[in-house]
């Protein structure tokens, strides 16, 4: 106890700094080929997400000199901050215009002339480049285009966007609307927060209402909250002093580790109690209780850590992290329970504690039917068992992997709803990126004949993944085509042979003055950047799929080459290597578990036996997703290895009270009694501990906090049902006749 004390005391004395985080880049599968291009590829232009868009709204349009006057100098002062790179809107943008003395440039909008704002209406309104683009249908919204400096860190992000919303907020106009990445990290770790502090505080109480239920002593109640205190607060230290910032996942780990380590305590202090009953001193019960279950309950935290380290070993670092760090606490826990609970126990629990004859009874008489019951019912419970997990099996496969972007916050939230406004009224908010190169025949890019690849590119680009505000190499030739014709708005459209030799001498020119780097100086590297509704993962994995046989069948290779990238495309392949993800952290934990069972017993049949209990809640669980229409997502998968590691523990502690009962010379059955009778109440109480913890995260506005805490409930329960119901069934029918 004493060593407990003295790292609690090193923690206080020298405080971790405790700091949120989260980064979207986080969710990427890393050391992975897509990422590595995507990276080589930002490195030739630029970062597709460090955008902010700013829309500002005037009924019953925007053209007006007053409000496009306010407009432009609230333009002016967003882009004299520092850690802004740019802006662009229609205000300030000017298009190159050819005529016999070279290139003079013009505006797209003279707001500032009452003469011509009319004109500047019909043309801007009339135009397939600007509607839609940087001004809505209906003209009831300007655009601005804010980039930000790249890769900027969150915390640059947080005051950089706090000076934009106070400059728009103060600017006088009324309507307003804000979306993009510094935004939503901000806005994600203030909710984040307060979700930590909410449940953090929550689990106290809920904790100590449930030792009241189970002890009602103030012992029973005043001991494991400290254990807990000591375990929580190790475990988020050792994460933060090795530079680990709290994020989106890192919201469950009080829960989690509460009722990790109230479930080990119950077993203690149930056979502590048993043991005191018996007529044995404080001490003595003392020693045997945490000397006869230290092996099962450092057994059952250790599966329980491996559920949550496999995490480690996926490409995804937010879950790698998660994982990590919350498997390492449930030993921290386990190390608190053992240095501190004996100790407390012995100076504060009282010397004899008071019989409670009936209650025991009821539990014993409850347990013995129930044992009864399930051995004379066997072949119903048999059949009752395989039919839904075969039900379950088909729901498994019909599961649909699906994600967003921002599907983790409520539909309610305020950065849903801006999201969808651009989405609704500019075509999208989520980039949407493609890289070009040319082919070994080609020149260039700006080949009339590569253009022309690039056209079929752009019409599929735009009608299939209905994308707006596309900008590319294709795009610059169309600004000079018409350029080449005294900006005539007909002429936006891509250029003839001959008008691309006319416009050869503009190229350079027009590259390093264009306001989006869509070219590399060499002309073979280039971008398509377009903008699109987030449709979820597999929506997008449909689409893509669709634009690979596209690009097979339509798109000459040998003139022009294409592949997706963008920070959008690396967020769905995370989504849609879930099943991977998932699929590689449960065979680590089973193999462990079994591993672990089989040592134990020196038989691989009763290891095989043994996995069985805990395969079939997971199964269950994939079926009332189906049921329920949930989706898998990347978030979401965790959820089946934290839960294996959790529910697995139950089935240890009944394998170790078998082997306990069979070292003791019992046969079979009659150990496999005991072992029910005698593990069933504290099981039955863990359950109910841990699924009343994980119930509180439904509570969560955080669409992965809500999910596991439903989700690792309901496989809780299912495997009480399969421990208590289903493995007593399976051991007997390891007996051979004559055995």
């Amino acid at each position: 106890m004493g060593l407990a004390v003295l790292l609690t005391l090193v923690i206080v004395v020298y405080r971790p700094v405790v700091k949120f985080d989260y980064d979207f880049e986080s969710f990427f599968p890393h050391e992975d080929e897509e990422l590595a291009f995507y990276q080589e590829f930002r490195s030739k232009f630029e970062n597709d997400n460090d955008y902010l868009l700013i829309a500002l709204g005037r009924n019953p349009d925007v053209f007006d000199s007053t409000f496009l006057t306010t407009a432009n100098f609230l333009n002016e002062s967003l882009r004299q901050l520092d850690k802004v790179e740019s802006t662009l809107s229609l205000l300030d943008l000017e298009e190159p215009i050819v005529n016999p003395f070279g290139i003079r440039y013009r505006k797209v909008m003279e707001w500032d002339n009452l003469n011509k704002i009319d004109f500047s209406k019909r043309t801007i309104l009339g135009s397939n480049q600007w509607r839609g683009n940087l001004i809505s249908d209906s003209g009831n919204f300007l655009l601005i285009i804010l980039k930000n400096k790249q890769r900027i860190s969150k915390e640059e992000g947080d005051e950089l966007y706090q000076e934009i919303e106070s400059i728009v907020a103060n600017s006088g106009i009324s309507e307003y609307h804000l979306a993009g990445k510094i935004r939503a990290q901000g806005e994600f770790v203030q909710l984040m927060q307060e979700e930590f502090t909410f449940f953090l505080g929550i689990s106290v109480l809920l904790i100590v209402f449930l030792l009241i239920v189970i002890f009602r002593t103030w012992w029973g109640v005043l001991i494991p909250l400290t254990v807990l205190v000591f375990g929580i607060l190790w475990t988020i230290a050792l994460s933060l002093y090795f530079g680990q910032p709290l994020d989106v996942m890192s919201v469950m780990q009080p829960t989690i580790l509460s009722v990790v380590g109230l479930a080990a305590l119950i077993h203690f202090f149930n056979h502590y109690l048993t043991q005191t009953r018996n007529g044995h001193p404080t001490e003595e019960a003392i020693r045997l209780s945490f000397s006869e279950l230290a092996s099962a309950v450092f057994l059952t935290c250790f599966t329980t850590s491996l559920g949550f380290v496999s995490l480690f070993f996926t490409n995804i670092p937010t879950l790698k992290f998660f994982g990590l760090y919350t498997g390492i606490g449930v030993m921290m826990m386990f190390l608190a329970v053992i240095l501190v609970a004996p100790g407390m126990l012995y100076l504060l629990s009282p010397s004899k504690v008071s019989e409670n004859n009936s209650f025991s009874n009821l539990w014993g008489k409850g347990m013995r039917q129930s044992f009864l019951m399930t051995l004379s019912h066997t072949k119903s419970i048999l059949g009752a068992f395989i039919l839904i997990t075969l039900m379950s099996g088909y729901g498994l496969f019909e599961l649909k992997v699906n994600g967003y972007i921002l599907d983790d916050l409520p539909e309610s939230n305020s950065l849903i709803t801006e999201f969808s406004f651009f989405d609704r009224e500019f075509g999208g908010s989520k980039p949407l990126e493609f890289s070009l190169k040319s082919g070994p025949e080609a020149e260039h890019l700006m080949q009339y004949e590569v253009l022309k690849e690039q056209e079929k590119v752009e019409v599929f680009v735009r009608n299939i993944f209905g994308a707006s505000s596309i900008v590319s190499p294709l795009t610059l030739s169309k600004s000079l085509n018409k350029a080449l014709n005294s900006g005539n708005e007909n002429a936006f459209s891509t250029p003839s042979l001959g008008q691309v030799r006319r416009m050869e001498p503009y190229i350079s020119r027009v590259i390093e003055s264009a306001p989006v780097r869509v070219l590399t100086s060499d002309l073979k590297n280039g971008r398509l950047s377009a903008r699109t509704e987030d449709m979820g993962s597999l929506i997008s994995s449909d689409m893509k799929n669709r634009f690979l046989k596209f690009l097979n069948e339509e798109i000459n290779p040998d003139l022009l080459q294409v592949r997706i990238t963008g920070t959008s495309h690396l967020i769905d392949l995370s989504h849609e290597s879930v099943t991977r993800q998932m699929a590689k952290g449960l065979v680590f934990a089973f193999s462990i578990v079994a591993l672990i069972v089989g040592f134990l017993f020196r038989s691989w049949k009763i290891a095989f036996v043994t996995i069985i209990p805990n395969i079939i809640p997971l199964l269950w669980v994939c079926g009332l997703m189906f049921v329920f229409g949930i989706e898998l997502k990347l978030t979401t998968a965790i959820i089946f290895t934290v839960a294996f590691g959790i529910a697995v523990d139950d089935t240890i502690h009944f394998m170790a009270k078998l082997k306990m009962e069979i070292e003791k010379g019992k046969s079979w059955l009659y150990a496999i009694k005991r072992a029910y009778l005698e593990t069933g109440k504290a099981i039955i109480l863990t359950t109910i501990v841990l699924v009343s913890g994980f119930s509180i995260l439904t509570l969560s506005q955080f669409g992965v906090t809500f999910y596991s805490g439903l989700l690792i409930g309901m496989a809780l329960v299912f495997a009480l049902i399969a421990d208590l119901v289903l493995l007593p069934l399976l051991l007997v029918f390891l007996i051979r006749p004559g055995k």
